[in-house]
C-alpha cells in the first residue's frame, strides 16, 4: 500500500485509476485506529474499486483547552492496519502540506444550523471539520466518502457541506462499532484505566434505557432526559448532555413527536470525555 505525504503525489497516482472509470473511495481519520476505523474500510471496499484513506489530526477542530497536543500518534501501526484491512493507498500530510498558509490564516468552511450540543460546547470544532473535509474532498475527489455513525453531529454537518457545496460524492455512514460491553469504540478510550473502561459502558445501557421508555410511552422527553442525567452522574460521570432530538436535524421534538429521533450522550469520565448516541426507531 503506498502512502503518500503530498498532495500532488496523490493526484498523480489517482489520475490513471479515474481515467480507467475506477470509483474510489475516502476513509477519513486521525489515527490511532481501531477495529471501527478498520470496519469503514471494509464498507468502502463493497461501495469502490479504490479506497483512499487518510491520517491527519487536524489542529483546526481541537479547542485551546483540548487534547490536540496528546492526542495518540500511531503512525505506522495504523499504516499496517489499514494495508491488512485491504486499504489501496493512505494520504498522511503534515499539517504544512494542509495549511499552506497555517491553520490560523486558512480559509475557513463554516456550515450554519448546528451551534448546538457539540456546536455550542467546542465553539470552533465544526468549522475545523468542515474546513478540513472540504480540502480532502478536493484533494481526493472520491466518489464516496465513509464517516461512522458515533459522531452524529459531525455526520449531519458533511452532509450538510456536501448538499450545500454541490460536491458530487456520495455520503454513507457507518454504524458505531462497540466493545463487547457496548461502550463505542474511540481512539480515545485509551485514556481510560481498565475500570473506568468498564464503567463506560454505562453510557450505551443509558441510551438504551432512554429508548426502553420511550417505547413504554409512558413519560415525556424531559423526563426521560432528566433521569439519564441522573444516572449518569450518580454513576461518577459529568454529563454534558443526555438529551433527546430530531435525528434529521438535531432541533427540539414537538409535543407528542415520537418518530425520527435520536439520544445523545455526552460526559466526562475522569478528564476523558466521551460521546455516543442511538437511532430511536432502531
Amino acid at each position: 500500500m503506498p502512502i503518500f505525504k503530498r498532495a500532488h503525489d496523490l493526484h498523480a497516482f489517482l489520475a490513471p485509476l479515474r481515467m480507467h472509470g475506477k470509483r474510489i473511495a475516502l476513509v477519513p481519520t486521525m489515527g490511532n485506529l481501531h477495529t471501527g476505523h478498520y470496519s469503514l474500510v471494509t464498507l468502502a471496499r463493497r461501495h469502490a474499486d479504490v479506497v483512499v484513506a487518510t491520517v491527519f489530526v487536524n489542529p483546526t477542530q481541537f479547542g485551546p483547552n483540548e487534547d490536540f497536543a496528546r492526542y495518540p500518534r500511531t503512525p505506522e501501526e495504523d499504516a499496517k492496519g489499514l494495508s491488512a484491512s485491504g486499504c489501496d493507498a493512505l494520504f498522511m500530510p503534515a499539517v504544512e502540506e494542509m495549511y499552506p498558509y497555517g491553520p490560523a490564516q486558512t480559509v475557513r468552511v463554516s456550515v450554519p444550523g448546528f451551534d448546538m450540543l457539540e456546536g455550542e460546547l467546542r465553539p470552533g470544532h465544526f468549522d475545523g471539520v468542515a474546513t478540513v473535509v472540504a480540502k480532502l474532498f478536493n484533494l481526493v475527489q472520491p466518489d464516496i466518502a465513509i464517516f461512522g455513525r458515533k459522531d452524529y453531529q459531525q455526520l449531519l454537518v458533511i452532509l450538510r457541506l456536501a448538499r450545500d457545496l454541490a460536491y458530487p460524492i456520495e455520503i454513507i455512514d457507518a454504524p458505531t462499532t462497540r466493545e463487547p460491553n457496548g461502550l463505542a469504540m474511540s481512539s480515545r478510550n485509551q485514556y481510560l484505566d481498565a475500570e473506568q473502561r468498564e464503567r463506560a459502558a454505562l453510557i450505551h445501557a443509558t441510551l438504551r434505557r432512554m429508548q426502553a421508555e420511550l417505547a413504554g410511552g409512558a413519560r415525556n422527553l424531559t423526563d426521560i432526559e432528566a433521569e439519564a442525567a441522573k444516572r449518569l452522574r450518580e454513576s461518577g460521570f459529568v454529563p454534558d448532555y443526555a438529551v433527546i432530538r430530531r435525528a434529521a436535524d438535531l432541533g427540539i421534538p414537538a409535543e407528542g413527536e415520537r418518530r425520527g429521533l435520536i439520544a445523545l450522550i455526552a460526559a466526562r469520565l475522569g478528564s476523558t470525555r466521551l460521546i455516543d448516541n442511538l437511532l430511536l426507531d432502531e
